[in-house]
């Protein structure tokens, strides 16, 4: 176990130490006012429209016993009412919390597990974490603190932990290579190469190269785990010479594949056909890309010689994030509440999953997926296809771009009438509380910002 001084914070960031002792232990980090606790060190993260360096009175106040700071002038008030505390300044906060969270990484010698992936990132970062901490005391990245601030922060939580699993978004090229550098990953892991953020990216292969990133930091002995099964990442595999690669799929031959698959109302159960032999998955979600996930997980444990026995446990006990194809009960409904994210994939595997599930009607509720750019009206028509396609009884749409989904649903002959598009989450709740009866299958999903979580909440009340 290593804590950060605040010596360390000056040398390792180039900063310069106001007042305080300099050989002060680091131990829990904030960057929000709000939920400081006595001893932490609070960092001030300037945002386009926010600067937390201006709230490190209340810091102090709350009871942080360090503060790193930029663009702040300490007065002398404030060095004699805090005599005991430290203030550190830096030329740029952000850029300190990843050196620092840099370091601190430099100082344990264990496995390190990197996850990303345009779907499936966190459920399978959270599966992943389920069989890793079979063996090991395990930190991992919690909520979606998956960024160039999250990341680092969960870095510095590290204590006496055996492993880590973090997790890795992005929009842009560049971001994973920061993230990567940082979390020096022993295994890494991509999920698949999607759509999500093409707006941004212009193409599934700057996608692919985005995700790829994560071999950045890679360690020299480490191990790319990939979804085999993805079209990109099965040619960039057949064309790779210079990285070791672990390979799951269900399609293409691969180190471990998915065989005999059955979805039943309590989840999912497969054989898992390794060199090694079969096993039998059992999986606690009523989703097919909850597949793809376990098998991931159940190579990154093979990687860590884990127990066989011990990787299924970790598989059969994970519990998913909260509103992540999370299935919850309202009397005798069934919602299936995945209004955290969305994009084409992901949007498509929840449209597969509502399908495959037992129930009266089925019951499709999407919203606008943002951050598609030019490519939004084409993906969205796209989604109403499936929809179709997929047999759903009711699609009710909320949103402008939503509107392509029962267009083209429409257009690809499902019933007008069992069509409904609305303009606000309000008018899709009194739909959906005049059609929804006992015995019903409901998905509920969009993107994050087009707020489905009042939905959802209308519906389990």
């Amino acid at each position: 176990m290593y804590n950060l001084t605040v010596k360390d914070i000056v040398e390792q960031c180039g900063g310069k130490l106001i007042f305080g002792n300099e050989y002060t232990e680091c131990i829990n980090y904030s960057k929000d006012t709000r939920q400081i606790n006595k001893d932490d060190v609070y960092i001030g993260i300037k945002g386009e429209n926010f600067d937390g360096n201006q709230f490190y009175e209340q810091a102090l106040e709350a009871g942080a016993k360090v503060c790193v700071l930029q663009g702040v002038e300490i007065d002398e008030a404030v060095k004699s009412k805090y005599q005991d505390r430290a203030i550190v300044v830096v030329e740029d906060t952000i850029s300190a919390l990843q050196k620092m969270a840099k370091y601190k990484r430099s100082k344990y010698n264990i496995p390190v597990v990197a996850v990303t992936g345009s779907v499936g990132k966190t459920s399978t970062r959270d599966m992943v974490a389920s069989v890793v901490s079979q063996k090991y005391k395990t930190l991992k990245t919690e909520g979606n603190l998956n960024n160039h601030i999250g990341l680092p922060l969960t870095i510095l939580r590290l204590q006496d932990h055996e492993a880590m699993v973090v997790e890795m978004g992005m929009s842009n090229l560049g971001e994973i290579h920061v993230l990567s550098t940082i979390a020096k990953p022993t295994i890494a892991v991509i999920t698949n190469v999607g759509t999500a953020h093409i707006g941004n990216l212009g193409s599934r292969q700057n996608i692919l190269l985005a995700k790829l990133e994560i071999l950045d930091g890679l360690s020299e002995e480490g191990t790319l785990v990939i979804n085999n099964d993805n079209d990109l990442l099965h040619d960039w595999y057949e064309h790779n010479n210079t990285y070791k690669v672990a390979t799951f799929g269900i399609e293409n031959e691969s180190d471990m594949q998915a065989k005999n698959i059955e979805i039943s109302s309590n989840g999912i159960e497969f054989d898992l056909v390794t060199e090694d032999g079969t096993n039998k998955i059992n999986v606690p979600v009523v989703s097919n890309p909850f597949v793809y996930n376990s098998m991931a997980a159940a190579s990154v444990g093979k990687l860590l010689d884990i127990d066989i026995e011990k990787i299924k446990q970790g598989i059969s006990n994970f519990e998913l994030t909260k509103n992540r194809m999370e299935v919850v009960k309202a009397g005798d409904i069934t919602i299936i509440n995945d209004c955290y994210n969305a994009n084409f994939d992901s949007m498509k595997a929840g449209i597969e999953s509502l399908a495959s599930m037992k129930g009266n009607k089925k019951i499709a509720i999407l919203g606008d997926m943002l951050e598609l750019g030019e490519y939004s009206k084409e993906l969205h028509y796209n989604i109403g296809i499936e929809v179709a396609k997929n047999n759903v009884d009711f699609l009710i749409t909320v949103g402008t771009e939503a509107k392509n989904i029962a267009k083209a649903a429409i257009e690809n002959n499902m019933s007008e009438s069992n069509v409904k598009v609305f303009d606000t989450n309000q008018e899709a709740i009194e739909c959906i509380n005049t059609l929804k009866q006992n015995g019903d299958v409901i998905l509920v999903k969009a993107s994050n910002g087009m707020k489905f979580i009042e939905i959802v909440n209308a519906l389990s009340f």
